[in-house]
């Protein structure tokens, strides 16, 4: 006979769990013990909100389900957050919440919360075990939901008498499976629009961050030398300093790279989830646009593809580019001029010497500090903005940010997670002051831990981007100014080292110091917004529409 919570963490390590992410209460107590004795390392965090973020991002990086803990009530209810992150990503992550015993309870409906039913509509699969005997039923079908395409976050409730309760049932190992694979019709349609047409282009999506996507779209793109441009969470699957990339789309409209759109005649997307912001406008009659996905295209007012390849989506690449060849009649001339035109102003104010920092040149020297292979994390702001259009990617998962939930708070949990993942490379956490203050408690996670970390604090005293865009709609600025702590200071109470530079030379410097030196560095860096708005808004549409 074996005790639940032994059979329950022995399910998880049949699963290839490594960590779980957490902070656990006396309704885990039976669990924990569990964890104690197995090969699986606890991360206890300072917030569950920071342990879900940390699961999810190990599930984007590795496409395992990152696994959180927490008790139950107040402990559950602060994974919601988390639990939207990671299934409006398409993160695949396992939450396991407590619960006071189902069978006899003396605490009447203290702490009581229906969390099952609260992670309903969150999640992709939630359940309570209600005796010993379902664990392994459970736990191996809550993994194949969370990692099976589109991939997101599940939800097991164990109660605290269940978890103590005797059992003669074994985990149920992984079943062999595969992704089915589109219809020879389908790649056949699809090859043919792309060939009839003048001005093919390519979208990449985040369905396309996969590991052997990334490799077919290489060969895909060397082959027939077609541009592309990809959606926020789909930077990286092509190299962004490749003579083909035409950008990023950061910006729904007006931008360098919806010059190219507008002039293309067939768009492929790869792996396009609209979820993201609309990196386009569909408008009837205008282009064909072909659907290259998991799934079939979810239609949205302004998303509505003629062709759909529905399957395993680096199999469907490899087939196109089996039956494809380039074609004499394809003109990428104007999409040449979109390319210089971009990088031009691309290279604007890069070497600003402004100090309170303009954006342009903090992700210009974020750039010239970090390796191709190297890993930034962002939270949600402004600067997102920035990064999206300017950093340019060498690989997949090297810049994460995230345009589905865009939730604050995010930044700092995912680039402990990253560096946790990620040991042989650095990682740098890049957030504003709004967010980051939402989960700093994590610096003192990361210094027990012993992590190699970097994290750049942008602080402008206000939730800028919001603030930003409260001054385009020209409404007086109200409700967005707030006060900071000396954040120097702050880290150096962790444990950590704190710095701030005094001008804006200094900055990469201090930088790459910070980064080439084992230990958690923190970087208050002050930032300067007072343009974007003319700039976003105003001068890069004028040059955009200026293009011939």
């Amino acid at each position: 006979m074996t005790k639940a919570s032994d059979l329950f963490v022995a399910a998880l390590e049949a699963e290839g769990v490594e960590y779980v992410f957490g902070i656990p209460g006396e309704e885990n107590l039976d669990l924990l013990e569990s964890l104690r004795t197995s090969s699986i390392e606890l991360v206890l965090t300072r917030h569950e909100q920071a342990a879900g973020f940390m699961a999810a991002t190990y599930g984007r990086l590795t496409g395992k389900a990152g696994v959180c803990l927490s008790t139950l009530g107040p402990g559950a209810t602060n994974l919601v957050t988390a639990a939207a992150y990671a299934q409006l990503g398409a993160m695949p992550m396992l939450m396991i919440t407590g619960q006071k015993p189902i069978k006899i309870s003396k605490q009447a409906s203290f702490q009581i919360v229906d969390v099952v039913d609260t992670m309903r509509l969150l999640t992709k699969y939630t359940r309570q075990i209600v005796s010993a005997d379902s664990i392994p039923a459970r736990v191996r079908e809550a993994f194949r939901r969370a990692e099976e395409e589109r991939p997101g976050a599940v939800h097991l409730e164990l109660p605290q008498d269940v978890a103590g309760e005797p059992t003669e049932a074994r985990p149920i190992p992984a079943a062999f499976s595969r992704r089915p694979v589109a219809e020879d019709k389908a790649i056949e349609r699809a090859a043919q629009a792309i060939a009839q047409a003048r001005h093919p282009l390519l979208m990449i999506g985040a369905g396309a961050n996969r590991k052997t996507t990334a490799k077919t779209l290489h060969a895909f793109v060397a082959k027939l030398g077609i541009p592309y441009f990809s959606t926020q969470m789909g930077k990286g699957v092509l190299d962004e300093e490749g003579p083909l990339w035409l950008g990023n789309a950061a910006l729904s409209d007006h931008d360098f790279v919806h010059r190219a759109i507008d002039a293309a005649d067939c768009i492929v997307n790869i792996g396009h989830d609209v979820i993201e912001k609309p990196p386009f406008f569909m408008r009837e009659g205008r282009r064909t646009v072909i659907h290259v996905n998991y799934d079939a295209a979810e239609v949205d007012p302004v998303y509505f593809p003629q062709i759909e390849v529905v399957g395993d989506i680096a199999h469907s690449v490899w087939r196109l580019g089996e039956v494809l060849q380039p074609q004499p009649h394809w003109d990428f001339a104007f999409f040449g001029r979109v390319r210089d035109a971009l990088l031009a102003q691309l290279r604007e104010r890069c070497e600003d010497d402004r100090f309170p920092l303009a954006p342009q040149r903090l992700v210009a020297d974020v750039r010239a500090a970090m390796a191709p292979r190297d890993v930034v994390c962002l939270d949600n702001g402004l600067y997102k903005l920035w990064f999206a259009r300017s950093y340019r990617c060498r690989e997949p998962n090297t810049l994460l940010l995230d345009n589905a939930l865009a939730t604050m708070g995010a930044g700092l949990p995912s680039a402990l997670a990253a560096r946790i993942v990620c040991p042989d490379r650095r990682v740098l956490a890049v957030c504003g002051d709004g967010g980051f203050m939402m989960n700093s408690q994590e610096l003192e996670t990361a210094v027990r831990l012993g992590l190699d970390l970097t994290v750049l604090v942008l602080r402008d005293d206000a939730y800028g981007m919001i603030k930003w865009k409260q001054a385009h709609e020209r409404y007086p600025s109200f409700g967005m100014d707030l006060g900071n702590p000396d954040f120097v200071a702050y880290a150096r109470s962790y444990g950590a080292r704190g710095h701030r530079p005094e001008s804006s030379d200094a900055f990469l410097p201090l930088l790459r110091r910070a980064l080439d030196t084992p230990g958690v560095d923190l970087i208050e860096v002050p930032i300067d917004y007072a343009d974007d708005d003319r700039i976003l808004n105003q001068d890069i549409p004028r040059l955009a529409a200026a293009l011939r």
